[in-house]
């Protein structure tokens, strides 16, 4: 391939931005969101607080965009929301415990080689969910506690964190009768 070729493909395409959704649409995805996020905070700051667990994490943010506004996309799917996170947090421990013996080392290639074994190990098991992605990036980059947490972490919050989320998805997106929610379990 030439390299004129190469960076023409740079522009993208003629197909312009997304249309825009219905109101009803930015509703319930909306609302989706706030219940499952604040659902999830509730578990925290009831149940774990104290307990050294923390269920809230950033990656679970990316993950209710997709369950809840993009709802029949592939990587919004059960399969993929709790695979993809679960997974990715495996490989998250895995990769900070390999490596936290030097700390040189770890600080620098921890956090590429999780992220770049979980997209892998998705695309092989069918669970991409691109919030995963950060969820093994926080295994290695996380604070103490998160390190303390060890294989914990695959439970709180990457396991527990995605199943809260998909009980508010299977309620909030199969209210209107122009919602599916799941498209596919596996």
């Amino acid at each position: 391939m030439s390299l004129a070729r190469y960076f023409s493909k740079w522009r993208g395409t003629t197909r312009g931005s997304p249309p825009r959704v219905s109101n009803a649409e930015v509703f319930y995805s909306w609302l989706g969101a706030f219940i499952g996020i604040s659902l999830v905070t509730w578990v925290n700051a009831s149940w774990l607080n104290g307990a050294d667990a923390v269920l809230m994490i950033g990656s679970l943010g990316a993950s209710a965009v997709l369950v809840y506004g993009a709802v029949r996309s592939p990587l919004a799917q059960p399969r993929n929301l709790v695979g993809g996170h679960v997974l990715s947090a495996v490989v998250g421990v895995g990769c900070w415990q390999l490596l936290a013996q030097w700390p040189d080392l770890a600080t620098f290639l921890a956090p590429g080689l999780a992220v770049a074994t979980a997209i892998g190990l998705m695309h092989l098991t069918r669970t991409l969910h691109p919030p995963g992605g950060a969820t093994a990036l926080i295994a290695v980059i996380g604070s103490d506690d998160i390190h303390a947490a060890g294989f914990w972490y695959v439970l709180i919050p990457a396991g527990l964190g995605p199943l809260l989320l998909l009980a508010v998805a299977l309620v909030v997106n199969n209210l209107p009768a122009t919602r599916r929610y799941p498209e596919t379990w596996w």
